[in-house]
C-alpha cells in the first residue's frame, strides 16, 4: 500500500506542525493589527506586517464548506473512500481546510459543529475535523 503524503514544513510552518505533533491547533496573531490568520506565513495578510506570534486556537469551529470525495486522488486514499473535504471554519475567524471524520458522510452539513484531532502519518500528525 502507498503512503499518504506527509507535510514538509517550511521556515514558516515548522512551528506550526511541530505543534500538531502535541495535538496543538496554532494559528498566527499579528502583533500589529491584532487579526488572525491561517495558513502560517511570514507577514501579515492584512497589514502586511511582521510581527506575528503564535496562538492555540480553541479546536472548535463550523463546516463553512465541503465535498464528499468518491475517486481517490492517489492509491494511498483508496481505503478512506469516500471521505469529505470541508473548508472549516474556526472559532478564531480563521478558515482551514481538512476532512471531517467520526460520522457518515451522509450526516455531514454546512454549519456542523466540529473539533480538531489529529491523525498521525509517520512521524507527523495531521489535523483533521471531528464531527461533534
Amino acid at each position: 500500500m502507498t503512503e499518504k503524503p506527509i507535510p514538509v514544513p517550511n521556515p514558516d510552518s515548522v512551528e506550526f506542525w511541530k505543534a500538531c505533533n502535541e495535538e496543538k491547533f496554532l494559528i498566527q496573531t499579528c502583533n500589529s493589527c491584532g487579526k488572525n490568520q491561517f495558513y502560517p506565513r511570514a507577514i501579515c495578510k492584512h497589514c502586511h506586517g511582521s510581527d506575528l506570534d503564535w496562538q492555540p486556537a480553541s479546536g472548535r469551529g463550523k463546516v463553512k464548506t465541503f465535498t464528499v470525495v468518491n475517486h481517490a486522488p492517489s492509491p494511498a486514499f483508496k481505503e478512506d473512500l469516500p471521505y469529505v473535504l470541508a473548508l472549516i471554519d474556526l472559532e478564531e475567524g480563521v478558515r482551514a481546510m481538512m476532512n471531517v471524520i467520526g460520522c457518515d458522510v451522509v450526516d455531514v452539513h454546512i454549519g456542523m459543529d466540529i473539533e480538531l484531532t489529529f491523525e498521525a502519518r509517520g512521524d507527523q500528525k495531521i489535523p483533521q475535523a471531528k464531527a461533534i
